[in-house]
């Protein structure tokens, strides 16, 4: 008998009509249950709270736990929990909710004999603590009516769907790798793979640029699928390159088998690069591809189904054949395909739907993050926001009079905020003026910091720079909360108006943030000019944050080329204590790259001008000595450009390139392409910019590559604090804020040179601190460096 979560039955089969997502920023996961547990806590002893119900129905085993039941009165409750008023909640969202409802209430008839129910539909505001309830009575000949009719229409669809299952487990069984062997090394990583996703574990692993990551990562993830009854792989990456590698695999693995294998395969995309109108709102009274929705998806998921790898294109051209949205389209494949293919975010942030539809389904999943070093920063910027007052005071000449109130409401408080923290007392008239000192101390009390000139400046409406507070300021509050609301209520009532949805987003990200605020992040405040005041909450541990993320995970995979030291890996994302890691057998030789280190060069910012010229010698006695395609990887864009004129100055015959602030993606592109074999040229870029990691030069494409930095973070205010909660919490203060990071990138970029088993190169390491025994012991193993 096929099993059936309540949730998944009624979002399959009672829902029709328009596609409407206006204006609902729903609670995230751990704000929905925590709002549940808050109104059961408040119904009477008798109540029972996750009431499992199970029951039969036109073949169908269906199972879900209603949300609470008071048994001497025969009351039934669903809790929905939402933000502001709650006549945002749309038609087609409360038909949704009653189906559920009344799905339970068949189901509790059928189980205790009863003739009638009062189903009791209650929402509960989380911002404003209210309770909306909604009550009817139900006959139990009419709820089972009703269940019938759902069930009737899922039934097909859910034997096809365990018949896929059956077959997709199949085939997995007797599942052939796509080559006749294994790259050096890549046997080793599959095999660990394989184990880790078997014993339910988590896995970093380190591997070299070229062994063949994700096709070595893909293939015994998916081999382990029917011999773990594992549901979903979920293939998360930082970078789009990273998502057409995962497709690429997986079209070479459809390919490689004898037999046509059932596997379905989707990529999601961003809604920005998916839409077809952009500028208008997601429901049917503005879109033409939201309008009946669901009454086309059907016939558009059927044909999805059989499609195989649905990447974006394959998405768009499905969906625009029904006459429905591509973006949306994706998502709701999501919940129907084998493999995942997606940004990291879709996992990760705070309004993850993959994560999401974990927890509703249940779903055991497996989790391979590609480029996993790009994590930690990616999770920082997922769990960090700002508010900006100019963009406030922009508005505001465009708003409604309805929001003209709450938001000079909330401009009184952050220009409260500015005095009492950009702002110092000022000294009594009898004291003498004394002359303050130019620096002032992180996370220290307003009174205690002093700034030169600080009223002056105001003035004149200079920048008054970065301040990191003790504690998030907590003026804005009460003001933030109040402009949310009318925003809300003002787009319930009113067409769609992008620029004020997207501050509506703005605010409820900052205001999210901001009640689980903690010694995970630290909040800042900036004023550039005068009535241009920013404040932030920055993340510095995104371990809080994941951490729920990877338990959920039945197994995780985390693959780089940098993943070292497994520590700080595993600290700052929260992996599991009993992570495993390892770094694979390099399938290059230590003779195929000579890599060197100058270290007589300092780069650090006091000595730069004086590396420039013995920087420039460098590079030429390489290039003269072996003409070719080198990259100089420099610490920034003025580092960058002295490094640039004088080799030019130098060496004007010598065709130079370099990367320019803000390219654009066809400039970016140009850069690359022009790295040809049958060409020589020198180019420069950042370290740690685009050109860093990701792009692919092989063979005479690039044959030298020069670091002339240790790629450390800026000694300022930010970092210092970062390195004070780093020792705080690790005792790793200064390796987890500078060292670590700035390695990652010179190894990101030093792997450009070998990217086959062919191709041969240099690598000059420039700067004295290259020789120190902890730098050292950084660099790949299979590298053999020498001084010079």
């Amino acid at each position: 008998m096929l099993k059936v979560a309540v949730r998944t039955l009624c979002e399959f089969a009672a829902r029709s009509g328009d596609l409407s997502h206006r204006y609902t920023p729903a609670p995230t996961a751990e704000e929905g249950m925590a709002g549940h547990r808050l109104v059961q806590s408040r119904r009477p002893l008798d109540y029972q709270a996750e009431l499992l119900l199970e029951g039969e129905c036109s073949g169908l085993l269906l199972s879900g736990r209603a949300d609470g039941y008071l048994p001497y009165k025969h009351i039934l409750e669903e809790i929905k929990t939402h933000r502001g008023d709650v006549a945002r909640i749309g038609p087609a969202q409360r038909t949704l909710h009653w189906a559920q409802l009344k799905v339970y209430g068949a189901l509790l008839c059928a189980r205790d004999n009863l003739k009638s129910v009062t189903l009791r539909l209650v929402y509960f505001d989380i911002v404003n603590d209210k309770e909306t309830r909604l009550q009817e009575q139900h006959d139990r000949e009419g709820l089972w009516h009703h269940l019938e009719a759902l069930c009737q229409r899922f039934r097909y669809w859910a034997e096809q769907e365990q018949h896929h299952r059956e077959l997709r487990d199949s085939s997995l069984l007797s599942l052939s790798f796509p080559y006749a062997q294994f790259r050096q090394g890549q046997r080793q990583l599959a095999e660990n793979v394989y184990k880790t996703v078997y014993t339910g574990k988590t896995l970093m692993l380190q591997a070299p640029t070229g062994i063949g990551k994700t096709l070595g990562v893909l293939y015994p993830a998916l081999t382990a699928m029917p011999r773990k009854a594992l549901d979903r792989l979920f293939f998360l990456t930082a970078r789009n390159t990273g998502k057409q590698l995962a497709v690429d695999a997986a079209r070479q693995l459809l390919r490689a088998q004898t037999a046509p294998l059932p596997l379905r395969i989707v990529e999601l995309s961003a809604k920005d690069n998916a839409c077809e109108h952009p500028t208008l709102a997601c429901s049917g009274e503005s879109c033409p591809l939201a309008k009946g929705f669901f009454d086309r998806l059907a016939d558009a998921r059927a044909e999805a189904v059989q499609s195989g790898v649905l990447d974006k294109a394959s998405l768009r051209r499905i969906a625009l054949g029904h006459d429905i949205c591509p973006y949306f389209l994706a998502q709701e494949m999501a919940r129907w395909c084998d493999v995942v293919i997606a940004d990291v975010n879709q996992y990760f942030d705070q309004q993850a739907m993959l994560y999401s539809l974990t927890l509703q389904n249940d779903w055991q999943v497996v989790t391979l993050i590609d480029e996993a070093h790009n994590l930690i920063n990616r999770a920082r910027g997922m769990y960090s926001a700002e508010l900006h007052q100019a963009r406030l005071k922009q508005l505001k000449k465009q708003l409604p009079a309805d929001l003209k109130k709450p938001l000079e409401q909330l401009q009184r408080k952050w220009r409260e905020l500015i005095r009492s923290e950009l702002e110092p007392p000022q000294p009594d008239a009898e004291e003498p003026a004394v002359a303050v000192d130019e620096t002032f101390t992180l996370a220290t009390p307003p009174a205690e910091r002093t700034r030169p000139e600080t009223n002056q400046r105001q003035r004149k409406g200079e920048d008054l720079g970065q301040i990191y507070l003790q504690q998030r300021p907590l003026l804005l509050d009460g003001a933030l909360a109040r402009l949310i609301s009318a925003i809300i209520d003002y787009l319930t009532d009113h067409p769609a108006d992008a620029v004020l949805q997207e501050l509506l987003f703005e605010c409820i990200g900052y205001q999210r943030l901001a009640e689980t605020y903690g010694d995970h992040s630290v909040a800042g405040l900036s004023q550039e000019q005068k009535g241009k005041a920013v404040t932030g909450i920055h993340n510095l541990i995104p371990a809080d944050f994941l951490a729920p993320r990877f338990i959920t995970s039945h197994a995780t995979v985390l693959f780089s080329a940098t993943l070292a030291p497994a520590a700080y890996y595993r600290d700052l994302l929260g992996l599991p204590d009993n992570s495993l890691w390892l770094d694979t057998d390099s399938p290059f030789r230590a003779e195929q790259l000579q890599v060197r280190l100058v270290n007589r060069i300092s780069t650090r910012y006091k000595d730069r001008q004086q590396s420039i010229r013995p920087m420039v010698a460098r590079i030429l006695q390489q290039y003269r000595q072996a003409p070719g395609n080198y990259l100089v990887y420099l610490s920034s864009f003025a580092y960058l450009n002295a490094v640039y004129d004088a080799l030019k100055k130098e060496a004007g015959e010598i065709h130079l390139n370099r990367q320019q602030p803000g390219m654009s993606d066809s400039e970016r592109q140009a850069f690359i392409d022009s790295f040809q074999e049958d060409r020589q040229q020198i180019g420069f870029a950042v370290l740690g910019g685009v050109f860093a990691e990701g792009i692919d030069l092989p063979g005479q494409r690039l044959i030298g590559v020069f670091v002339a930095t240790l790629g450390l973070p800026p000694y300022d205010h930010y970092h210092e604090l970062l390195q004070q909660r780093m020792q705080q919490r690790f005792e790793r203060g200064y390796d987890y804020t500078y060292l670590y990071p700035g390695m990652q990138k010179v190894i990101q970029a030093a792997g450009r040179v070998i990217r086959t088993t062919e191709d041969t190169g240099v690598v000059e390491l420039i700067d004295d601190r290259f020789v120190r025994a902890e730098v050292r012991q950084l660099l790949p193993g299979w590298w053999q460096p020498q001084r010079v």
